[in-house]
């Protein structure tokens, strides 16, 4: 099996309206896709992300108080994800309950050193 971080891109939720109906089935979808994959064992770890942070530009000399952002897009989380191949990690992703919302992700193998 080989590593994977997803980057879960996503619009600041703050800045769009859904209901709360909406809001309560997307909630129950990621907690059904959690547990469906978690379940298979391809699931490694992960975390939403807080809007708190600094970023360092520069060389090392820049501190900026806030998250990138483009637009109204943020890095709203990551996963750790055990797939055969980026192939794999493809398919599970695509059934990922992000796009419901407009997010996107972003797929990386990780270089593990041994």
């Amino acid at each position: 099996m080989k590593k994977f971080i997803i980057l879960f891109r996503e619009p600041d939720g703050r800045t769009g309206a859904h209901s709360d109906t909406e809001i309560s089935a997307h909630q129950d979808n990621w907690k059904n896709w959690f547990n469906h994959w978690g379940q298979q064992g391809n699931l490694v770890g992960g975390s939403g992300l807080t809007l708190n942070g600094r970023m360092i530009k520069g060389k090392g000399d820049v501190i900026i108080d806030g998250i990138y952002k483009h637009g109204t897009e943020i890095v709203g989380g990551y996963l750790l994800l055990n797939a055969v191949d980026l192939d794999e990690a493809t398919e599970i992703m695509k059934s990922c309950p992000i796009y419901e919302f407009d997010g996107f992700t972003e797929i990386r193998e990780l270089q593990i050193q041994n």
